[in-house]
């Protein structure tokens, strides 16, 4: 579903990406793990075509995403707070989304009424903008965004900051359903036990390159990852 090739991103004398060969699938969760600085936002913007690589490719179902847009509509990804639309309320920013998928007129209530038990009650207000949301709110409203479409391929990062406990495992199930039907769903995160919980394989980046390529069908990542962060 993404291949990637020789794929290289330096800012001035810092390499921030360099990754000779990856492929990831339909189906799997794929967590993507590091200590700061090790790359992984750089890659996944990457991915995403909002920034350029130096050299190399990415590719999302066979299309090159720095050369065609057409890809884009298999993608949902949500990165951080820029993605959303100050000025929007939920509905309307959610709605907005389902129109810029094409999602049928007719299911797109029943689509965002999905998230209403995930989005606390208040942030629903007619007249709340997301501006007006607390953090945990504009991070579950970016989480809706970017799994509302169903798309082919799903791209987190760091989708468990500022939630709750009960949140988190909310977006760990709706994370899980993706998977079940079938997404490629690619999450950042700092949070080891959430990856060994939940990810079907781990990749760990350090010093812009993946070190480790883990396939934790079986929880093999817990102590390949316990013994490299030394927890």
């Amino acid at each position: 579903m993404i291949e990637i090739v020789n794929l290289k991103k330096c800012f001035g004398s810092v390499k921030a990406v360099d990754v000779k060969s990856l492929s990831l699938n339909k189906g799997e969760i794929v967590g993507l793990v590091g200590n700061n600085g090790a790359g992984k936002t750089t890659l996944m913007r990457l991915m995403l075509d909002l920034i350029k690589a130096d050299s190399g490719s990415v590719t999302i179902n066979g299309m090159d995403v720095s050369k065609s847009e057409d890809w884009k509509s298999l993608v949902g990804s949500y990165m951080d707070s820029s993605f959303l639309i100050d000025f929007y309320t939920v509905n309307e920013y959610l709605h907005f989304i389902c129109d810029a998928y094409s999602v049928d007129k007719i299911q797109q209530d029943s689509a965002i009424e999905m998230f209403k038990g995930f989005i606390e009650e208040s942030a629903w207000a007619e007249n709340k903008y997301i501006k007006d949301l607390s953090s945990g709110n504009k991070q579950k409203v970016g989480i809706a965004s970017a799994i509302i479409p169903h798309t082919d391929v799903i791209i987190l990062d760091e989708p468990f900051n500022y939630l709750d406990p009960t949140s988190q495992v909310v977006a760990n199930n709706i994370i899980k359903k993706e998977a079940e039907r079938g997404a490629l769903v690619l999450v950042s995160t700092h949070n080891l036990a959430h990856v060994a919980n939940l990810c079907t394989r781990v990749l760990l980046m350090e010093k812009s390159e993946i070190i480790k390529d883990i396939d934790n069908s079986h929880g093999e990542a817990r102590q390949i990852l316990s013994d490299y962060f030394k927890i």
